[in-house]
């Protein structure tokens, strides 16, 4: 009871607190607009889906068009405030959200793709893969497939996954690699892979919530492509699992690396894995008896080692890979560890939060 109190008193704050991320639209801010529909999902309390149908009504016109939207930057990020949108027009049955998600969608189908028909990360990333994209555009992508397309392009998600297993996981432990360039020309890529040098948690953890979500969002009716998906979640889950921390039950900033000088047990990306965990233990894709201990004890160990006196602490506040013009974003077991840590950073709150509403889905 003691730990429900503080994260709930936590998560009182950050609500009547929070501001917007940015001024455009973000995936940040798409994170804790998540975090909230969640809650409202297994509290039905209203506060919360009447936060996020707010702060989209300043933004979406009638029309469907969102006004801040960073139309022309072809950046996959854009898609992850619209999962949100589904969860509106769903409580609100006002058309403008309907219009929001189809204008989501256009930008979706315009989005440039790689040679094996992944879409790229951003305009200024271009042929890249990165981990982080997989969760911003597929599971918004295949909610619309189930309510509005007739599933359609189902074989279209499935595959994006594949090629990434294919592209970008290492045989030896099962994790994956942060970004892939299929050009073979960015300064951290590896001239033969095409791959980043190494495994950061927040982006393995972006790819194991996209998995879970994805998998959520396709229809059970069509086996194939979300048993697809549901072999990747699991087969990574243990992957992950190799690599926890045995004191705190958390991982590590560069999950392999938890000797390295300065590694840290890093709090968005166990959020992640915790929130994953759970979900797949609710979904029936994973065992029971096996996993929901080991979601739980990562979540309850996020309490106890990163949540003190309402600060959410140990949060990586930005992470990438170049551009041309950014070296020190190399990929390398020193940078990820060198970026800035922040505490209730909207990276980590949204997904403590998503964590934490499967938590009591659950109890």
């Amino acid at each position: 009871m003691e730990k429900i109190t503080k994260v709930q008193d936590f998560i009182d704050a950050l609500y009547k607190s929070y501001t917007n991320y940015k001024t455009y639209w973000n995936y940040e801010d798409g994170c804790v607009l998540t975090g909230f529909v969640q809650l409202f999902d297994v509290t039905q309390d209203k506060k919360y889906i009447e936060y996020v149908v707010n702060y989209l009504e300043k933004v979406i016109l009638d029309d469907g068009t969102i006004t801040n939207y960073e139309t022309g930057a072809n950046n996959i990020d854009g898609f992850n405030c619209g999962k949100v949108l589904y969860r509106a027009y769903d409580y609100t049955k006002d058309e403008k959200f309907k219009n929001a998600i189809e204008f989501l969608i256009k930008n979706l189908r315009q989005h440039p793709r790689t040679k094996t028909e992944n879409f790229w990360h951003k305009g200024i990333y271009p042929n890249q893969v990165w981990l982080d994209g997989l969760y911003m555009a597929q599971p918004f992508y295949a909610e619309y497939e189930t309510r509005y397309n007739n599933k359609e392009n189902y074989a279209d998600i499935a595959k994006q996954f594949q090629n990434v297993k294919m592209l970008m996981r290492d045989s030896k432990t099962g994790l994956y690699y942060h970004g892939y360039d299929e050009a073979r020309k960015m300064f951290w890529a590896d001239k033969q892979t095409g791959l980043s040098p190494n495994f950061w948690l927040r982006s393995i953890g972006w790819f194991f919530m996209a998995l879970v979500d994805t998998i959520d969002a396709i229809s059970e009716q069509v086996y194939e492509h979300r048993r697809v998906l549901i072999d990747i979640f699991r087969e990574l889950a243990d992957a992950i699992l190799a690599q926890q921390d045995s004191k705190t039950k958390l991982f590590y900033q560069v999950i392999d690396h938890p000797n390295a000088e300065g590694n840290y047990t890093e709090t968005s990306g166990s959020s992640m894995v915790a929130y994953a965990l759970m979900k797949g233990v609710r979904l029936g894709v994973l065992n029971r008896e096996k996993y929901l201990d080991k979601g739980v004890e990562v979540f309850d160990g996020i309490v106890e080692h990163k949540l003190n006196d309402g600060i959410l602490s140990d949060i990586c506040c930005v992470a990438g890979l170049g551009p041309e013009n950014n070296p020190t974003r190399n990929g390398s077991v020193e940078y990820y560890i060198s970026e800035t840590k922040a505490n209730n950073d909207a990276k980590g709150a949204g997904p403590f939060m998503m964590a934490y509403a499967q938590r009591l889905m659950l109890i």
